[in-house]
Parts: C-alpha cells; structure tokens; sequence
C-alpha cells in the first residue's frame, strides 16, 4: 500500500508589499499552480494550502521532497513567491514540519515511526495541532512541557485533565497520528442573512431598520473575508408564507457597508410594500470575487474617504471585541 504524503504549503506573500500580506488574486494563481500538482488541494487562506500529493509522486516520478522543491520553484518563477513547504505522512506532521522549516527552504519528514518520533518528542507542547495557549498552559501545570511527555503520559491521565474525547485525541497527536483528509474546498460564490421579526411587521421604519442591519452584517463578513459582491438579491417573506424577491447588480464589486446599504434600501423601495405584513427579511450578497476585483471610484467628496476610514477602524475594533461593538446609531436600540 502507497504511503500517504501531505505537503504543507505556506507561501510568503508578506514580502510582495500587499496590505496585511494577502493578495487575493495571487492567492487564486497560486492554487491554481498547486491544482497543476494534484486535485486534493485545500486552499488554507490568506497564504497557507495542504497538498495530498501520494498520487501525484507517480506521475511526476520523484519523492515529496523532489515534488516540493518543484513547487517551490514554479510558484518562484511564475509569480515571485516564496515559498515554505513542509511533508510529512499527514497534514498534522506536515504543517509542523512547515512551522520548523526556514523560509524559502523545504522539510521532508519520513514516515517511520522513529523519524517521526525523534521530530515530535522534543517540541514544546503548544506546538501540537489543536493545542491553544489554555490547555497548553494547563499541560505545563501538570509538568507536561513538551510532546515528548505528554506521549508518555497514559491517556487516562489525559482524559481526567480534558476530557474523554479531547484527551484521546490528544494522546494520539502527540504520537503522531491525524487522520483528517485533504479536502478541496471552493470558497462560497455567495453569503446570507436573514431577519425574522417577532411578529407580523407592518411598519416601513423598521423594515428598513432590518435592511439597514443585514447589509451591514453582510459588509463585516464580506471584509473579513477579502471579498466582495457584484450583486445583491433581497427576499421578502409575509405572513402567509409567500415571498417576493428583487435582484440587482451593484455599480461596482464592492464590500463597503454604506454602498450595499444604499442598494438594499432601493431594493426594499422598488418592492412598493406600504403596509404590507412582513414576517421576515433576508439579503444575499451573490457572484463574489476577491476584494483586488474592487474599483473605487474617484470621488471629490471627502465623506466618503472618511467613511472607508472610519469602517476600517471599525472593523478592527469588531474583529477584537465582536461584531455589535460598534454599529450605526440607527440599529442602537436593536
């Protein structure tokens, strides 16, 4: 039986003088480079990707080593990247091997269980997958300090200390072992929400307030994400259950939460609802791109450079202390 073999793949796009170290669209090229390797590729954004690479070693008649190093020179010489790859017999392995590696530079981790013993044993224990600073900090209270010990450490006594399930998992981590596959995985083409209101609504006001508070939902999941829209779609929903839609496409690709507010509200107009019996509202922001496919328009009105300003901070503040940290006056009462 063929041994598996992962390739961890992080591509160093901070050093390309992009914003934050992403750029979407060079993102996309590179994935498409791996996809030239292998189908079983699970983009790992902003920079990082997992290569299921076991059939591919026949086909390119090399071992994962040879194959990473051809990786890493393709994506250098068509893009400009550099690359840090890691393999191993599992993406665990591999993308601790990542994390070892120096940048630009390729580790390949064998899959004997001596090879993989002598590299897991001495590593702190944080540097286990799914190990975060709290059960970290509890294992070093135990006097569990690397992956060594706690692979020493009978699984029972792992479970009292986490628990049934997460001490198992751990125990068998710490030996090695991941069995999670490499899944292609293609990013969502469009997001949603939707508002249901406490009963039958008839007041415009607070339709709008609905609008108003899923469009700006939708701008914080669309910047988070690095994406934008080309269209909005909202869906009413009455109270006999019918629904009525409108669709627009928007005047540019865009994830700036005034511009779609401005285009739910003309959807919301052009439905012509006076007082009709609303019991939900839902808005879809469709056909999404990578934010580099946003054009802003020049403008000579400063408001509007404040406002992207202002959101920007905004969304700082959000991603630290969640999102109804900040939001418009309007929805302060919702």
């Amino acid at each position: 039986m063929t041994e598996r073999q992962v390739l961890r793949i992080h591509c160093h796009l901070d050093d390309q003088g992009y914003d934050q170290g992403y750029d979407p669209e060079l993102y996309e090229r590179l994935i498409e480079l791996l996809h030239d390797f292998t189908p079983r590729t699970q983009a790992l954004p902003p920079a990082d990707a997992d290569c299921d690479v076991t059939g591919a070693l026949r086909y390119f008649r090399t071992d994962p080593y040879g194959l990473a190093q051809l990786i890493r020179m393709r994506a250098l010489a068509l893009y400009g990247v550099a690359t840090t790859i890691g393999s191993g017999p599992n993406r665990m392995l591999a993308a601790m091997a990542a994390d070892a590696t120096p940048p630009g530079e390729v580790t390949h981790l064998g899959p004997e269980p001596e090879a993989i013993a002598a590299f897991l044993r001495p590593r702190p224990v944080g540097a286990l997958y799914g190990v975060g600073p709290a059960v970290a900090t509890l294992l070093v209270r135990h006097g569990l300090h690397t992956v060594g010990a706690v692979a020493d450490t009978p699984v029972g006594t792992l479970q009292r200390l986490l628990g049934r399930v997460q001490g198992r998992r751990l125990h068998e981590r710490a030996h090695g072992l991941d069995d999670r596959p490499v899944t292609p995985l293609e990013p969502a083409r469009s997001l949603g929400a939707e508002h249901s209101f406490a009963h039958d609504e008839l007041d415009p006001h607070r339709h709008r307030e609905a609008v108003l508070a899923l469009s700006e939902h939708l701008g914080i999941r669309l910047r988070a994400e690095h994406r934008v829209a080309r269209r909005l779609t909202l869906t009413v929903r009455y109270a006999d259950r019918s629904t009525t839609s409108r669709g627009r496409a928007l005047p540019e690709p865009t994830g700036h939460g005034p511009a779609l507010t401005r285009a739910g509200y003309d959807l919301y107009a052009s439905l012509g609802l006076q007082r009709a019996r609303v019991r939900g509202i839902g808005l879809r922001a469709e056909e999404l791109r990578p934010d580099a496919y946003a054009t802003v328009q020049l403008s000579l009105d400063p408001a509007d450079d404040r406002a992207r300003r202002i959101e920007s901070s905004a969304d700082r503040a959000r991603a630290r202390f969640g999102e109804t940290a900040v939001r418009p006056a309007t929805l302060a009462r919702r």
